[in-house]
């Protein structure tokens, strides 16, 4: 591993746990963030796919430096 392949590493490490932190303060809106379905008990995703798929897309406007 070089050093470019342990930056690599390292950036994706913290952006990762910067994606947890999020997810775990993200309020209950009543629907998915993903897809918009209605879910209940204080739920934010409707199922483990949609959930993977908005933090793919949190991760990918994160390193296009969209913070929205």
């Amino acid at each position: 591993m070089d050093e470019a392949d342990a930056a690599d590493l390292t950036q994706e490490q913290a952006l990762t746990a910067a994606l947890r932190r999020r997810h775990a303060t993200l309020p209950a809106v009543g629907a998915c963030y993903s897809c918009a379905e209605p879910v209940d008990d204080g739920r934010r995703f409707c199922d483990a796919d949609c959930r993977q798929d908005w933090e793919r897309a949190e991760k990918a406007r994160r390193m296009n430096g969209r913070m929205e």
